[in-house]
């Protein structure tokens, strides 16, 4: 098996943990670092890493004037509470950047926002509910057979 840690830059690392604690439902724990911490699943599997601008010389987190947060990214995250984590999100923030609908492509809900650091960040439900009523996630991969043409490209 074979994970990503996706890793952003932020200002606030206790800060911007407390605020994807909140997003995901989890409880309220500290990072284990002041510039850096994991958002853990409750399976342990990391789903986002945070780490403090300028912190460890690490070239493309070194500050955020080399470029705007999240240019080029999108964080994407596919949730099994999608209806609670709608309900989290609006205490979090004032405005969405996309209201909830359904994606077209994947046919599951979503909704978009911008985390404390700027970054776009996407809510989507983990399954999809198509015409018969029966909830799967093969929409998801449905689409992306569509969009490429052979399996390499995936």
């Amino acid at each position: 098996m074979k994970r990503t840690w996706t890793i952003i830059g932020v200002g606030n690392v206790p800060g911007s943990f407390k605020w994807y604690q909140a997003l995901f439902g989890q409880p309220s724990t500290l990072p284990a670092h002041d510039d850096f911490g994991q958002i853990l699943d409750s399976d342990g599997t990391v789903l986002l890493c945070l780490h403090e601008w300028g912190a460890h010389g690490h070239p493309s987190l070194m500050s955020p004037n080399h470029g705007a947060p999240g240019n080029g990214l999108l964080l994407f995250f596919r949730v099994d509470d999608f209806d609670l984590a709608l309900q989290r999100a609006r205490a979090l923030v004032p405005r969405f950047e996309e209201e909830p609908h359904v994606n077209p492509n994947t046919q599951t809900k979503e909704f978009s926002l911008r985390d404390p650091d700027g970054y776009y960040v996407t809510v989507s439900a983990l399954t999809c509910t198509p015409p018969s009523g029966r909830r799967t996630w093969y929409g998801a991969q449905q689409w992306l057979r569509r969009s490429y043409s052979t399996p390499s490209e995936l």
